[in-house]
């Protein structure tokens, strides 16, 4: 997602005081947050009472999600850094800083954005800053995986997904782009890289791809689109082809229901929990909204953890989750 639109909506990092600013973290108590229901279906995904809890604040863009060792990671984009939070912790701790800029340059660029976990275990980042998808080593060290496209530099990898064969598919909108003048590639791209590390292009029609997962069968490509005037929910198949329009969020825009279609997660049924107006919109495979997890935030991306009946939502300043019914996708 653009940070710098979501900044607007980000109240954590600074107060007015007497004499100066100061820097100013919301607890916990302060986060609101419930499930509407609007299908009697959901009640199998997410049971009745089933309550939202704020567990970690003080975020400024928080982003990308994922389980990682027995603890969720998750992305502060505009801060370069990935935190990681496990059970029981008060605070979420930094567990990477620089994530998404390594140059080193000063006022450097935005950090990583969504995050995956590759089949040995490894962090997958998508790294806005230096513009690439890149893999991080046993040691701390980075791989790069991709970060051109027939010889020109991404825009800013903003979401991934990885598939059972160990293909990336990933969006690449330049929304971590902080001077635009250096862009190379004129269209906001779905790419994927094979396993043997060849890049294609899949789609290069479609403004602003962002949030990114596949079917449960792995045979439909899912992408959120976060375009301001139409979010929406888009599938294509695993090449680009037969793309359709399966849940259009436009009617749910209200100005108390921030946000747009932006990080999007399956569960093991084939149902959407994709990030929308409000919250986390829930649909069925065939765009059926059941209902929403509605945070009052502009809310960027989810993942299920623990024993993958908990979904973890990154909700701007809050880390935020909710047990569910329904099982992630592994």
């Amino acid at each position: 997602m653009d940070c710098s639109m979501m900044k607007m909506t980000c109240v954590l990092l600074t107060a007015l005081v007497s004499g100066g600013v100061m820097a100013q973290t919301p607890s916990l108590a302060e986060f609101q947050g419930s499930i509407e229901r609007l299908d009697p279906a959901l009640d199998a995904l997410i049971a009745p009472n089933t309550k939202v809890e704020a567990v970690a604040a003080g975020f400024n863009w928080s982003e990308g999600p994922v389980w990682l060792d027995g603890g969720l990671v998750f992305s502060d984009v505009p801060e370069n850094t990935a935190f990681r939070w496990k059970p029981g912790m008060a605070s979420a701790e930094v567990f990477l800083k620089p994530s998404g800029d390594t140059s080193g340059a000063p006022g450097a660029g935005q950090g990583s954005n969504g995050l995956a976990r590759e089949a040995k275990g490894n962090l997958v980042l998508c790294m806005h800053g230096d513009r690439r998808i890149a893999r991080r080593e046993a040691d701390g060290s980075f791989t790069t995986l991709a970060d051109r496209y027939e010889g020109k530099r991404f825009n800013s990898p903003n979401d991934l997904v990885i598939a059972g064969d160990g293909t990336v598919f990933f969006t690449d909108p330049p929304y971590g782009l902080k001077d635009k003048t250096k862009r190379e590639i004129d269209f906001d791209g779905i790419y994927k890289i094979a396993p043997d590390g060849k890049v294609s292009a899949l789609v290069k029609d479609v403004r602003w791809p962002n949030g990114i997962a596949l079917s449960p069968d792995e045979k439909t490509l899912y992408v959120a689109v976060s375009d301001k005037d139409q979010p929406r929910v888009m599938a294509f198949g695993l090449d680009g082809s037969n793309p359709r329009t399966v849940f259009d969020a436009t009617s749910l825009k209200s100005p108390t229901r921030k946000g747009g279609c932006d990080g999007m997660k399956v569960d093991n049924q084939g149902n959407l929990w994709t990030t929308g107006p409000g919250g986390v919109l829930i649909l069925t495979p065939e765009g059926k909204h059941l209902g929403s997890i509605l945070t009052g935030q502009a809310t960027a991306n989810c993942a299920w953890g623990d024993d993958g009946q908990t979904l973890y939502v990154t909700a701007d300043m809050f880390l935020v989750r909710v047990k569910t019914l329904a099982k992630g996708r592994p």
